[in-house]
């Protein structure tokens, strides 16, 4: 089989382990850094240009986009489609999920566990979002922020109060959530695989910081995850539309919430800490699915 990797960075770890996965199960695998590719939309001729060449067609392309270059990567990535590459994940996932405001609405939709959430561009009326939230201590967040990138806690009201105007300040879209105390300032990661969850892992932020982002400083460790807190996952990554993700969940007193659906998750830190080969699970997914005749999973929205 052959399969085409979509990165920036071919020396990450996560780049590296699927590389390796590939080539195990005896695919070529070429890396393909998608800011450097041209895009030919012509009629019944699609085409993507790299390095002065065309590409050829592969049975399946792998999707590894960072967040700040979400439109461009997924418009390589349709061009994929077009040419009849099979899409680990599709482009539509991966923009619907990239979007929090839009992934939270539509998770809600479908009735999945949240955090109260408020959503908010003018900010000059502070008190009336927290009164809406349910009072301090809340945590705001900018949606363009990544990796715990531009998450704030506001611990007391007038806290909470100058954070939510100095974001205002700046003219910024942004989310106010409430925090969720049980959770001690930990989560956890599923890795889902196929509509399967096959790895899951408790991040805990280090001492003094409500982040549990591994990027953050954060440590893990396997965790037994229950059969809500699974089903909560898999449906999440069905709602996005999305075959290979990372469901970010929080413990809270009425049952788990998700936080976040990454398309692009990293394997490092689950890998290491449950010693699964999610690498090689995800290469198993593709020769199952890069088939002829076989449907992608659709979230709807």
């Amino acid at each position: 089989m052959k399969i085409a990797l979509m990165c920036r960075n071919a020396k990450l770890y996560s780049h590296q382990r699927l590389i390796e996965a590939a080539k195990k199960n005896g695919h070529e695998i070429d890396v393909i850094d998608h800011l450097r590719c041209y895009v030919n939309i012509t009629s019944h001729r699609p085409q993507i240009h790299y390095h002065g060449k065309v590409l050829p067609i592969y049975d399946a392309v792998i999707p590894r986009i960072g967040a700040s270059v979400t439109f461009f990567g997924a418009a390589v990535l349709r061009q994929f489609e077009m040419m009849g590459v099979y899409p680990v994940n599709e482009s539509v996932g991966i923009t619907r999920s990239r979007d929090k405001l839009r992934s939270l609405q539509l998770l809600s939709r479908e009735g999945i566990g949240l955090p109260v959430t408020v959503f908010a561009h003018r900010t000059g009326k502070a008190d009336e979002l927290l009164e809406i939230i349910g009072g301090a201590p809340v945590v705001i967040k900018l949606l363009e922020g990544t990796q715990g990138i531009g998450v704030v806690l506001g611990e007391t009201h007038n806290a909470a109060s100058s954070i939510i105007q100095a974001f205002g300040g700046v003219n910024t879209n942004i989310l106010i959530q409430e925090f969720v105390k049980e959770a001690n300032g930990e989560d956890i990661r599923c890795l889902v695989v196929g509509g399967k969850v096959v790895a899951s892992m408790k991040r805990t932020g280090k001492e003094g910081d409500f982040r549990s982002n591994l990027h953050q400083g954060g440590s893990a460790k396997p965790i037994k995850i229950s059969p809500t807190e699974r089903q909560t996952a898999v449906s999440a990554a069905k709602i996005m539309g999305l075959n290979v993700c990372g469901v970010d969940l929080l413990r809270s007193a009425h049952g788990p919430v998700v936080m976040e659906v990454n398309s692009s998750p990293g394997l490092e830190g689950v890998e290491n800490a449950t010693g699964i080969d999610v690498a090689g699970k995800i290469i198993k997914f593709i020769e199952d699915n890069a088939k002829p005749g076989k449907t992608k999973t659709r979230g709807r929205g």
